[in-house]
Order: structure tokens, then sequence, then C-alpha cells
């Protein structure tokens, strides 16, 4: 078989992510504590403190809406206290707008648990920005992926043996006790 003419049938798509698999917007944390753009470094390296969370979203709200502009770490805060305890005060300000990751990796609510899986394979991500369009949306955590799939294998472990191996009457029924006539 030539490998460059090979295209998948469509019924082989259709096993590549299984039925029923969980999506983002099912795993999400939907009421994530989010930071605005003007917080200084001290506020928000507060925020992160008091309320336990190594990520923020820096949003806009624009009516009813959280406009996502980007993405400050316990990591960034770090490097950013470190740099101004030893160098000094910086100028100008540093704030949410000043530090923040600006184009932060982003997912949209129908993502599958095993797409979500295999992001956090292959990239060091533990969170991941769920969004629409310019929208915030919420965060999905490595933690929430794992306990997902567990469950989802747990599930799985119990009807794998029945839908890969159907059971073969003819295999465990006694013919020795059938009577014809």
């Amino acid at each position: 078989m030539n490998r460059s003419s090979f295209a998948p049938h469509a019924s082989d798509t259709e096993r590549a992510v299984p039925a029923n698999a969980p999506t983002a917007v099912s795993l999400m944390m939907p009421n994530v504590r989010v930071i605005r753009p003007d917080m200084g470094l001290d506020e928000i390296t507060s925020f992160l403190l008091e309320h336990r969370q190594c990520i923020a979203p820096v949003v806009r709200d624009d009516g009813n809406r959280k406009i996502l502009l980007g993405l400050v770490t316990e990591q960034t805060c770090l490097e950013y206290l470190v740099n101004e305890i030893f160098y000094g005060d910086p100028c100008p300000r540093t704030d949410a707008q000043t530090i923040m990751q600006k184009h932060p990796i982003c997912v949209s609510r129908d993502v599958d648990l095993f797409t979500l899986a295999s992001m956090f394979l292959h990239h060091p991500f533990r969170h991941l920005i769920i969004a629409e369009g310019e929208e915030f949306v919420g965060i999905v955590n490595r933690h929430d992926v794992i306990a997902a799939l567990e469950q989802y294998y747990r599930q799985w472990l119990g009807t794998r043996d029945r839908d890969r191996f159907p059971v073969n009457v003819h295999e465990i029924m006694n013919h020795r006790f059938l009577v014809t006539r």
C-alpha cells in the first residue's frame, strides 16, 4: 500500500475519540477568580496567595462578557518580584498588563478529554484556558483531566471485555442436554 495515498475511513476516525468522552466545558472550573489589567504586582501576588491559585487570567469586563487579555502565573510573579527587589523600583509601574503572557494557549469548550490529555502530555502546561473567541470561559487543569480519565478508565474496564469479546452462546451452552425431535 502506498503510504501517501492512505486516507482514513470515516469509521476509523469515529473510533479515534471514544463515545461520550467528557469535554473541556464539563471539566472546567467555571468560577475562576480573575485579575484586572491595572492591578499592581503587589496586588497580584497577594491575590494569588490569598486564593491559592497558581495562575490568574487577566480580563477586561465588557458588560456581561469577560474579555481575555492574558495570563499571569506564579512564575511570572516570582521573576518580577525578584527583579524588583534585586534591581530596585521599576519604571514604569509593574502591573498585570505589563507582565502578563499576552497570547496564552486556549482551547474551546468542546475539546474532548483525550485531546486535553494529549496537550498536557506534550506540553509543560498545568492549566489550560477555555475561551470562545476573545471571551474567557474557564480553566481546566491537569488534575481534573487525570481524575476524568481515571473515571472513564474504570467504566471502560467494566465494558471492554463485553464490547470486544461478546458472549458466544454456543461456547457456553452444554449441547448434550439439548433434546431435538
